[in-house]
């Protein structure tokens, strides 16, 4: 059902006057690990869109209680109906979007989200808010200028910042003051205040997020089986172990390392996920090493494909640009042409890999990608070898028996590419 813009502010302002409730008003607080998962998949939080004219609106929802006291969330909305782009009584697949550390609500995020046909919502995880979103004389977005740290400002009502401090050393007591219980709930709180929206399917929702965005998304995916799709891009769990850059914080933790551990790394919850997953990472990634990130997507139950490229750069740009993202969701939300799918590869005795695969489109390219060298992963070099491609099978020759690491790459005709599982010796 749609709206006009007026009677849609009348009422979303009188969303605004309902009385918020939090995991506080019971008579305990949660100790950490512990997740009000009902209630945050059945209560709506109340908001406000202070402008609801806007084809990007700026949006104020509830959030968990911080340190005893009610919270905020800023967040960008937009979707084909705010664009103005929308037919009468049509709904829209949703979509929340979350940012990595250094990030923000990202407009231009939004913008392209909603131009795909999506309802999109992107929230800022620290407490802060950007500036909104400028737009040029044709009504075409500008490029947002909140990706400059210096544009945000703290809401007055804001939760935790996303430092160090409050991701890791908060850990202990109860989770109100737990930066990483914050980041999950306000999500799934996202979630449901969207699949309440009236031009949304709530039947066809997926989320999205970058570095700490992509950790968080695997919490919540872990936690919120209403989603269809997920696609953590770089983040990952187990990073208490390898090289993760993480890994230094959490070791200071000394007698409470476990307990973060156990409460809020993603290896410890994505056993439960059966939402489908597209991982997205790249072979050299500082902040999400291959060994984690291999660990971390053997533990899920629902159907995983992978996108592993060499070298891809870590950044939210570059995070969100990879097509293979829009493809993995309209193919689950919009019953599109998936990606291409591979099976388990086998490594023979003399260096011959053979990968099966099915695919709807045409595989032109096929690599198998290795290194032999030790020390830093983010520093080894790799080789590649070009495969060829025959009737359902990739098969290339010459893995060194030295190689310690390798994975098969394969690019169909719109130039999706895709990866195996990483062999790891």
């Amino acid at each position: 059902m749609m709206f006009s813009r007026s009677f849609a502010a009348i009422l979303l302002s009188l969303c605004w006057l309902t009385p918020w409730v939090h995991a506080d008003d019971e008579a305990s607080v949660p100790a950490p690990g512990v997740w009000p998962i009902e209630r945050l998949k059945t209560e709506v939080p109340a908001y406000r869109i202070e402008n609801p004219s806007s084809k990007i609106q700026s949006l104020i929802y509830a959030g968990e209680k911080y340190d005893g006291h009610a919270t905020e969330v800023f967040a960008f909305y937009a979707s084909p109906t705010t664009l103005g782009i929308g037919e009468k009584d049509e709904t829209y697949p949703g979509i929340v979007l979350i940012h990595g550390g250094g990030g923000t609500a990202f407009a231009d995020w939004v913008w392209m989200w909603a131009n795909r046909g999506y309802a999109a919502i992107a929230m800022d995880l620290g407490g802060r808010r950007p500036p909104p979103p400028e737009f040029d004389e044709s009504g075409k977005l500008k490029p947002h200028v909140g990706h400059k740290r210096e544009t945000r400002v703290r809401l007055v009502q804001g939760g935790p910042a996303d430092g160090h401090n409050e991701k890791f050393d908060s850990i202990g007591g109860t989770i109100d003051d737990d930066w990483p219980y914050h980041a999950a709930a306000n999500v799934i709180r996202a979630h449901t205040l969207i699949r309440s929206f009236p031009d949304i399917d709530s039947e066809r929702t997926a989320v999205t997020g970058i570095s700490w965005g992509g950790y968080t998304t695997c919490l919540a995916a872990s936690l919120d089986d209403r989603f269809k799709a997920a696609v953590p891009v770089y983040g990952c769990g187990f990073l208490h172990e390898g090289e993760s850059v993480q890994k230094p914080s959490i070791d200071r933790l000394g007698d409470r390392r476990d307990a973060w551990v156990a409460a809020y790394d993603p290896g410890s919850l994505l056993h439960k996920c059966t939402v489908p997953m597209l991982w997205v990472n790249g072979t050299h990634d500082i902040h999400y090493v291959l060994d984690s990130y291999a660990k971390s997507y053997s533990e899920v139950q629902g159907p995983r494909t992978l996108r592993i490229e060499p070298r891809m750069p870590h950044g939210h740009q570059a995070g969100w640009n990879p097509p293979e993202i829009q493809i993995f969701v309209d193919s689950l939300l919009k019953n599109t042409t998936p990606l291409p799918t591979v099976g388990q590869m086998h490594v023979s005795d003399n260096g011959t890999v053979t990968l099966p695969f099915q695919s709807t489109t045409k595989i032109t390219q096929a690599r198998l990608h290795y290194t032999t060298e030790t020390g830093l992963r983010s520093k080894r070099k790799w080789k590649h070898i070009q495969g060829v491609i025959a009737d359902g099978e990739i098969m290339a020759k010459g893995l060194p028996a030295e190689a310690n690491t390798w994975l098969v790459t394969l690019t169909d005709d719109r130039g999706a590419l895709v990866s195996s599982e990483v062999g790891l010796r």
